[in-house]
């Protein structure tokens, strides 16, 4: 199990939930922010410190953002697994589902 990063950080990237991240697994894309799904260990600190509500437990994730399940897993796909999300930085793709979205207005 993991968490996921919904709709509400596309194009906000408020990243609090990053400083909170004890094994740094928090990902920076484009227009979004995703959890490695391998690299978490679902200690749950990044949930509560989103000022915008987008990170759930997988299992509570509400069935209207069920596709970004699917986004925070593929986004890794091509990226593997770098034990680190510092070490990358900013990755200069998104996830088709957020690539597709308008722009979100906060």
């Amino acid at each position: 199990m993991t968490y996921i990063i919904a709709l509400p950080c596309v194009d906000l990237k408020d990243k609090a939930c990053i400083d909170e991240c004890p094994v740094d697994c928090i990902y920076e894309g484009e227009r979004s922010l995703y959890i490695h799904p391998d690299e978490c260990v679902d200690c749950g600190a990044c949930e509560p410190v989103c000022p915008v509500e987008a990170i759930y437990y997988e299992d509570d994730l509400p069935e209207e953002w069920s596709e970004y399940y699917r986004a925070n897993v593929e986004f890794f796909d091509d990226v593997g697994s770098p034990g680190g999300a510092a070490k990358l930085g900013l990755i200069e793709k998104d996830h088709e589902i957020i690539a597709a979205l308008p722009p979100q207005e906060h």
